[in-house]
């Protein structure tokens, strides 16, 4: 330790017989030197970690990609932050003469006592690990997990923080998420389904979905968006109002709601001016008493 060697140096001119305050002058100046030394050392790591984040984004060639960085570029620094302030506290104990050997066996009792009571935090922590590495989620991405979904507004070993179409947040505990819908990885479709009402010529149903479905893809806004033709899937079923219909277009991920809604609203205008009729809603009479 920096106390020893000290010690050993001032021996070697002469000195070996300090008076207690300047032992302990001696014990406070070398905490003060372990503390700048942790202070560079984690600014000399975050500068490092962020080099090499900088290097690896650069490399990446989609934005999956690249939001993956970002996430494991802030659980890194964490990580690190935390190792460098226990060992900044080993460190100090030591100089005042405390040993560490006996802590480190009571840490261990005492985490293994709280393991078991605290099954969840460990299996938390546990989950979010895998996750990240297993590249489940990144910030950004369209999810539901356990029941809830939305935009992953924070991914930690602990938590997925979520924000929904309306606005609220959700914090889901890593440990009770069993399964993970990812709306977000390259591609996704713009499903869309209705219901035509009985008699309607279907051969000239699929001729004016598929011009819509031309324009809306020539369309500037949306050419970037859509990354394939018309996939019609056909009739899906059959029921006692009409005939169900049902197709999709493949878009870019998180593009999918709104190619769906203008692709309905431009087939609604198309299926006027053809004379195509959608199923009436189904209705129910209650007699009088």
């Amino acid at each position: 330790m920096l106390k020893t060697s000290l010690h050993q140096i001032l021996q070697n001119l002469g000195l070996t017989d300090l008076p207690p305050w300047a032992t302990f002058l001696l014990s406070i100046s070398n905490v003060v030197l372990i503390l700048a030394l942790a202070w560079l050392a984690r600014g000399l790591v975050g500068r490092l970690v962020r080099a090499a984040h900088s290097r690896l984004i650069a490399r990446q060639e989609t934005a999956d990609d690249r939001r993956r960085m970002e996430t494991l570029e802030r659980v890194t620094q964490y990580i690190l932050t935390v190792v460098v302030a226990t060992i900044t506290v080993m460190l100090v104990l030591s100089e005042f003469g405390i040993s560490i050997a006996p802590i480190l066996a009571t840490a261990g009792v005492a985490g293994l006592a709280v393991g078991f009571g605290a099954q969840s935090l460990v299996k938390d922590y546990f989950t979010g690990f895998v996750m990240l590495i297993e590249n489940q989620i990144r910030v950004g991405d369209a999810v539901e997990v356990a029941g809830k979904s939305g935009l992953v507004e924070e991914l930690t070993l602990r938590y997925v923080r979520l924000r929904d179409d309306d606005g609220a947040v959700h914090f889901v505990p890593n440990g009770s998420i069993a399964t993970v819908t990812n709306r977000s990885r390259l591609f996704a479709y713009a499903v869309v389904e209705f219901e035509l009402a009985h008699g309607q010529n279907l051969d000239q149903v699929v001729q004016v979905m598929g011009e819509v479905a031309q324009v809306l893809q020539s369309d500037a806004a949306y050419q970037g968006k859509i990354l394939q033709d018309l996939d019609l899937l056909g009739v899906e079923r059959l029921t006692s109002n009409g005939v169900v219909i049902r197709a999709r277009i493949k878009t870019v991920a998180l593009e999918q709601s709104g190619v769906r809604r203008e692709y309905l609203r431009r087939l609604q205008a198309a299926f006027t001016s053809a004379g195509i009729a959608l199923a009436a809603p189904a209705t129910t009479t209650v007699a009088g008493r």
